[in-house]
């Protein structure tokens, strides 16, 4: 009697040369399509992911990207924030659709808090959008606490920004 085997629906790797660019382009173009923001929001992920390789530590900071066999299914990046000690910050969070409902996205997010423990930080925030659903969902449920929501016209229409904590 043969045993059935079982894959794993993804693996978590650092980023390498290429990975960013890719990062920056599906934020582009999901974010467009699926909830009508503009290329000022890919500008902001430029920026960030820019910021990320140009000051990238090693020893604090992390990208990880998710595949299944050389596809691209998502991203996180966590980073130091520069204005606060012992604090970090969650980053381009992104589940590609073809990937939802495996709980990747939780995974992300839970490989970030690891790391973010074993390295030292205090603190991990986030900044996301009160129209993002699943990924609040995710977050509260990893225990991120929501402290304080601003409105905002960032992205060619109306959002709620929202910042999130969670005291590690």
């Amino acid at each position: 009697m043969g045993s059935a085997q079982i894959s794993t629906p993804y693996t978590l790797r650092s980023h390498r040369p290429g990975d960013i660019g890719w990062i920056i382009h599906r934020h582009g173009v999901l974010y467009d399509k699926e909830y009508g923001w503009d290329e000022r929001f890919e500008a902001l992920v430029a920026g960030i992911a820019s910021d990320f390789i140009k000051n990238y530590d090693p020893q604090v900071e992390r990208c990880w990207i998710a595949e299944r066999d050389g596809e691209f299914l998502g991203s996180i990046m966590l980073v130091k924030d520069a204005s606060k000690k012992d604090f970090a910050k969650i980053r381009l969070l992104l589940v590609e659709p073809s990937a939802r409902g495996l709980g990747l996205g939780r995974a992300l997010v839970r490989q970030s808090i690891q790391f973010a423990r074993e390295v030292g930080y205090s603190r991990i925030g986030l900044w996301t959008q009160s129209s993002l659903v699943s990924a609040r969902h995710i977050y509260s449920g990893e225990g991120f606490v929501h402290v304080a929501s601003e409105d905002h016209n960032s992205f060619g229409i109306k959002l709620v920004g929202e910042l999130w904590e969670l005291e590690l």
